[in-house]
């Protein structure tokens, strides 16, 4: 009998250890002995640099609507109708390996690790410089085609997303995919990014506040996000008070159920 009960105080403390933690499932806590931060993180502060495989919006217009039809891409078979994500994707400016796009009149540019704002200056001079003068009021803008993800494992909508914004955060994009589970281990994000020189991997804890001076905490396009589960979802013991005690209950009624068996 003192087995008995031995075995069911050990149970208990098992299944007790195995419900997911509060500090575990807040985001950008200041830990224990962590300095405050009063420091602006100077990664948001800098201008984004084009890479490979990004997609560019560019307008171009001038005060003569002809001149401007010039630069549009929109009449080149594109169907009118599109909306937002593959109307950007068709209408607007594709990275290739090489780091070039190519602009109707222009021919192809070179943007590779330049700024929007550097690329803007460049094709400005270069329409004054060759097409049009000072009088044509050249006008141009140019944004990135949205900020696209890829969000997999512990999240409540995995899967490839764009944000229509200059900057996206990681927890803005996790938040957009419908947050972390109770199984996500917020404490072991992996973001998967590709750059000139190679693929980089990165772990970030988001329930640390450390966090936001990290050179990661922001998005850049095509990065990978991995949320890697936490070990309670292996155990299958429950991940909340509630779901802990229905296991508990159900392994006592079981393990009763043998002893009565047993003994019979």
């Amino acid at each position: 009998m003192n087995k008995f009960k031995y075995s069911i105080v050990l149970l208990l403390i098992f299944l007790i250890l195995s419900c997911v933690p509060v500090k575990d499932l807040q985001y950008l806590q200041v830990k224990e002995g962590a300095a405050e931060m009063q420091t602006i993180n100077q990664v948001s502060l800098k201008p984004y640099r084009v890479q490979v495989n990004d997609n560019l919006v560019i307008k171009i217009k001038t005060s003569d609507p002809k001149l401007s039809e010039m630069f549009s891409v929109t009449n080149a078979g594109v169907n009118q109708n599109l909306q937002s994500e593959e109307a950007i994707y068709f209408q607007g400016y594709n990275v290739d390996d090489h780091g070039n796009i190519r602009i109707p009149v222009l021919g192809e540019l070179n943007v590779l690790g330049f700024t929007l704002e550097e690329i803007r200056i460049t094709i400005e001079k270069r329409l004054l410089d060759e097409y049009f003068n000072k009088q044509a009021d050249v006008f141009v803008a140019i944004k990135l085609g949205g900020i696209r993800y890829t969000i997999n494992g512990e999240v409540a909508s995995p899967g490839t997303n764009v944000l229509y914004q200059e900057k996206v955060s990681i927890i803005e994009a996790i938040a957009n995919s419908g947050d972390i589970t109770m199984v996500g281990d917020r404490k072991n994000v992996v973001l998967i990014r590709q750059t000139p020189v190679g693929t980089e991997m990165h772990t970030l804890d988001l329930t640390d506040v450390a966090v936001l001076q990290s050179p990661y905490f922001y998005l850049q396009p095509n990065d990978y996000i991995l949320v890697n589960p936490l070990k309670q979802k292996s155990w299958g013991t429950g991940t909340t008070g509630i779901q802990s005690l229905s296991t508990i209950i159900t392994v006592l009624s079981l393990i009763t159920s043998i002893i009565i068996l047993t003994t019979i």
